[in-house]
């Protein structure tokens, strides 16, 4: 018997982003996620006694040169080839791209496979095969450049590719899963999705996910995929890796009756969240939903709230707060609701929408967005419809910001 651990997409250094890095605290443990997954793979690795780690691409992030990244690389590498580890990498998108990749002279229990494929053998009984992109593009399919499986052998062969396309990837290396049952290896060790995904189970295909993510769009617990090789049969593990967890939760406030039951109900979610992320550190973004009594106070008071989240968060170790979102409604019972204050959300509800004011508050939000950097700016605004969008969105928050305020002022 024998194990392998599988891996892919480390994107060593990449920079993860969140708005929790405004926190100076965090921001050292976000900016080192990256290296402390990788460590925490070689030590799974020594700690399982596998014969091999496999790397399905995308070791590297970008072309950005880092000695630092090297020197940390090889260290680890190191601790594997001490253990008796070997090593199989291919070369993904991001790192056909990185420099780093073509001038480190890798110890000799590492095998890089080139853009031409190839085969080694790990143990009498068991091949490893690759194929490295040759470059950052890999429009056509890999496959034709696998050599055939080993007779009477257990065949694993390491792949990255989008295979038929995934929402929020690149294209590249493409092909069907019923292309790679064809091929006849016994597991495909794929990289390149984000998400992890066992998309067959004979042969096995296994998309292991990122092993750490970069940011609240790639939330969830992150992990690696374990081989236990036994008489030519292959079962797996999914083994978790995050060093930072991102997760979504809502909490509805309905039954908050007073700042102090919206405060133990927020204070009892967070210490939920905590017990159920497995991670060091976990980094939430939260929404309040509901139809809450006093609606109107807390959008009034919500940079109090924002602030109470986040020193809730930090009580319970190594929580914190990514954004606070309010999507609460209004009660259906406004009580005596000022004449006032409906007079002025009717005249603010269509000043929102007359032409005049609508070219006025483009302008405006353009003159801000110029002083941007160029990539938040795009982000933020990425043509004529995200502009308009942001408008809309700036100009109904600030109406219910001066509603809140009205129809909050009694208490």
């Amino acid at each position: 018997m024998i194990k392998v651990l599988h891996t892919a997409d480390v994107h060593l250094d990449a920079p993860l982003r969140s708005l929790a890095l405004r926190n100076a605290d965090l921001r050292a443990t976000i900016v080192a996620a990256s290296r402390s997954v990788f460590s925490g793979l070689v030590d799974l690795a020594i700690a399982q006694k596998v014969s091999a780690l496999l790397i399905s691409g995308d070791l590297f992030d970008g072309k950005e040169r880092s000695a630092r990244t090297g020197a940390f690389l090889m260290a680890e590498l190191d601790r594997l080839g001490e253990a008796g580890i070997r090593v199989f990498y291919i070369k993904g998108n991001h790192d056909a791209e990185n420099p780093i990749t073509g001038t480190l002279d890798l110890p000799a229990h590492v095998h890089v496979f080139d853009a031409r494929g190839g085969k080694v053998q790990l143990t009498d009984d068991v091949w490893i095969h690759g194929v490295s992109f040759a470059d950052r593009h890999a429009p056509d399919s890999l496959l034709p450049r696998f050599k055939p499986p080993v007779s009477d052998a257990v065949n694993i062969a390491m792949l990255h590719s989008s295979l038929a396309g995934a929402a929020g990837h690149d294209t590249y290396a493409p092909c069907s899963l019923a292309d790679l049952v064809a091929m006849g290896f016994d597991y495909w060790a794929l990289g390149h999705i984000h998400k992890r995904q066992v998309h067959s189970e004979s042969p096995w295909v296994v998309m292991p996910g990122i092993p750490q993510g970069r940011d609240i769009g790639e939330a969830g617990p992150k992990s690696a995929t374990l081989l236990t090789i036994d008489q030519g049969r292959i079962e797996t593990t999914e083994m978790p890796t995050s060093a930072v967890e991102f997760a979504h939760s809502e909490v509805d406030v309905t039954g908050a009756s007073s700042d102090e039951a919206l405060r133990g109900l927020l204070k009892t979610r967070l210490s939920a969240l905590r017990k159920d992320i497995a991670a060091p550190v976990g980094v939430i973004r939260l929404t309040l939903t509901g139809r809450p009594p006093r609606h109107w106070q807390i959008l009034r008071d919500r940079d109090v709230w924002i602030e109470q989240v986040n020193e809730l968060a930090g009580a319970t170790g190594d929580l914190w707060i990514d954004k606070v979102l309010f999507a609460l409604s209004p009660p259906e019972t406004q009580g005596d609701v000022s004449a006032a204050a409906d007079e002025l959300a009717a005249t603010m509800a269509g000043i929102r929408i007359e032409p005049g004011f609508a070219a006025l508050a483009r302008e405006e939000v353009e003159t801000v967005l110029q002083d941007l950097p160029a990539s938040l700016r795009d982000k933020l605004m990425a043509d004529e419809s995200g502009r308009d969008d942001l408008v809309d969105r700036l100009t109904k928050s600030g109406a219910d910001l001066v509603l809140a305020q009205m129809k909050g002022a009694g208490d």
